[in-house]
C-alpha cells in the first residue's frame, strides 16, 4: 500500500509538473495582454510533432532544445498577424480567436502528421529504473521534474535580472506607463507571447516522451492548466507553479484511494479555493504581481 501511495504521489508530481509549465506560459500571456489562450494546448502539440519530426536529425536532445523555439517561433507570428489587431478590441474576441485556433491547429496537426498516435522514442539511459524497489522511479521521469525546475528557475531569473523580463512584469502593472517611457508594448508583448509559447512547446516534448504523440495530446493539459492558474491566483506565477503542482499531487492521492474521482478533485480544489479566496492562494486583491 505504500508503495502504491508513493508511486501515484510521485505520479501526481510529473503531471504537475506538466501542468506548471503549462500554466506559466498561460499567466505570462493572460497577466500581460489579458487573452485568455484556448489555443495553449495547440502549441504544446505543435511543440510535441516538432520533435518527433527533428528527431531523426538531432536526436532526441536536439529536438528537445529546438522544438520549443520552433513553436515559439510560430507564436510570435501568431500574436503579430492574428492577435495583436484584437487588443483594443472587446476580449471576447481574442477568446473567440484562440478557441478557434485551437481546432485549427489540432487539424494541421493531424493534417500533416496522421491521427494515428507516434512514439517519441527517448534515450535508452533514461528508460531504466533508478531503483529496484521503486520501480515507478525512471531516469525521464526525474529527468522531467528537473527539467521543469531547471526552466522554472531561469524564467525567475529572466523576469527577476534581465531588461526585458523587468519591462514585463511593468507592464502587468501599467502597460500604459511602460509605453509612455519609451517602450514599444507592441514588440513587449510580441516576446511574451512568445515565450509563454516556448513553455507550451517545452512541455508538449516532455509529454510526448512519456505519453506518446496524438493530435489531441493537449487536450488533457489546458483545463487543468487553466485550473492551476485560478488556484494559485491570477498575477502570481509562484502561486501558479504552486497551483499546478498541487493539483497534480492532490489528484494523484486521491487516485489511490477513489480512481474515479482523480479528474474531478481538480475541479473541488478549485472551488474551494474560489470559497475563501476568489483571488487565488497567492493572488492579491484587486492587484496583479509576478
Amino acid at each position: 500500500m505504500t508503495q502504491l501511495i508513493l508511486f501515484n504521489i510521485f505520479n501526481g508530481l510529473v503531471i504537475g509538473a506538466f501542468y506548471a509549465l503549462m500554466a506559466l506560459g498561460l499567466s505570462l500571456i493572460i497577466n500581460l495582454t489579458n487573452v485568455i489562450n484556448f489555443a495553449h494546448g495547440g502549441f504544446l502539440a505543435l511543440g510535441a510533432y516538432f520533435a518527433y519530426t527533428l528527431d531523426p536529425y538531432l536526436g532526441f536532445w536536439g529536438a528537445l532544445i529546438v522544438s520549443p523555439f520552433l513553436a515559439a517561433i510560430v507564436g510570435l507570428i501568431v500574436e503579430r498577424v492574428l492577435i495583436r489587431p484584437l487588443y483594443n478590441r472587446d476580449p471576447l474576441y481574442s477568446l473567440l480567436l484562440t478557441f478557434g485556433l485551437a481546432y485549427v491547429l489540432q487539424d494541421s496537426v493531424r493534417f500533416i502528421w496522421g491521427a494515428q498516435g507516434l512514439p517519441l522514442k527517448t534515450p535508452d539511459i533514461l528508460n531504466s529504473s533508478l531503483s529496484p524497489t521503486l520501480f515507478f522511479l525512471t531516469g525521464y521521469r526525474v529527468f522531467m521534474v528537473a527539467l521543469v525546475a531547471v526552466a522554472v528557475a531561469v524564467l525567475f531569473y529572466v523576469l527577476k535580472k534581465t531588461r526585458v523580463g523587468m519591462r514585463i512584469r511593468a507592464g502587468t502593472l501599467d502597460l500604459e506607463m511602460v509605453s509612455a517611457l519609451g517602450v514599444d508594448v507592441r514588440i513587449l508583448r510580441n516576446l511574451n507571447f512568445g515565450l509563454g509559447i516556448f513553455f507550451a512547446g517545452l512541455a508538449g516534448v516532455l509529454a510526448a516522451g512519456m505519453l506518446g504523440l496524438t493530435p489531441t495530446i493537449g487536450e488533457g493539459l489546458i483545463m487543468p492548466s487553466f485550473v492551476a492558474v485560478i488556484v494559485g491566483g491570477l498575477g502570481s506565477l509562484v502561486g501558479t507553479l504552486f497551483g499546478g503542482l498541487l493539483i497534480g499531487v492532490a489528484s494523484g492521492i486521491v487516485t489511490v484511494f477513489y480512481p474515479s474521482a482523480s479528474e474531478a478533485s481538480i475541479y473541488v480544489i478549485m472551488a474551494i479555493v474560489l470559497l475563501f479566496r476568489p483571488y487565488g492562494l497567492f493572488g492579491e486583491k484587486g492587484g496583479t504581481k509576478l
